[in-house]
């Protein structure tokens, strides 16, 4: 990992540190006015209880809401975040279920282990090239079949757009160009969904469903 990486992902970490409580609260209805994505989780989790291989690591995972969503459709789902006052907020809010601070880089998952990776707007503070790295992680930890959902903020442009995202830095993509990314990290995209966007920014919201073959 170079200086700068590391520069760029203490930086994150630092800025969700300061926002704990806040960030929380603002996701407590866990995608109640967000239908779409919560069609999409809902897709990802039935696919993956398919593959008969119920684990399944929600990366980026926040407080938590999202792990806990897997969990009640019926996967054996677990939380890492970058954050570890997000990891300590998470765990005492969701005691019974598991969650680890660790870096999307270096993921603490075994070869092959996983059913499903949700990555919920968890890589859009990744600079452009970088994702590759973490793209690579995740097939790593994917068992054959197993699925990856990502989300993400969506742009009609041809190349990723930075912008001043409200904690950190981020970045919205082209979804042809992440299906791209997704496709060379030896994946096999399936399936996309884009919508108008929830927020003020303009993206659009984008998720797209790929497969390890």
């Amino acid at each position: 990992m170079t200086h700068q990486d590391a520069t760029h992902q203490d930086a994150t970490k630092a800025a969700y540190d300061g926002v704990v409580e806040l960030y929380a609260s603002l996701f407590a209805d866990r995608l109640e006015t967000r239908p779409f994505a919560r069609a999409m989780i809902g897709t990802f989790a039935e696919l993956v209880r398919a593959t008969g291989n119920l684990r399944a690591a929600d990366l980026g995972c926040g407080p938590g809401h999202l792990t806990a969503m897997l969990h009640e459709l019926g996967l054996d789902a677990f939380g890492i975040d970058l954050s570890p006052g997000m990891v300590d907020h998470a765990r005492r809010a969701r005691p019974t279920l598991r969650f680890q601070q660790a870096r999307m880089e270096a993921l603490p998952i075994e070869d092959g282990a996983l059913g499903g990776v949700l990555a919920h707007y968890s890589m859009i503070h990744t600079p452009p090239g970088e994702l590759p790295q973490l793209l690579a992680e995740q097939v790593r930890v994917l068992a054959p079949g197993g699925l990856l959902l990502v989300s993400f903020f969506g742009t009609d442009g041809p190349e990723p757009v930075r912008f001043d995202h409200k904690v950190a830095p981020a970045y919205s993509w082209p979804p042809d160009h992440l299906a791209d990314l997704l496709a060379g990290a030896g994946l096999v995209p399936f399936a996309r969904l884009l919508h108008d966007p929830a927020s003020e920014r303009g993206f659009l919201d984008a998720h797209v469903l790929a497969r390890r073959p």
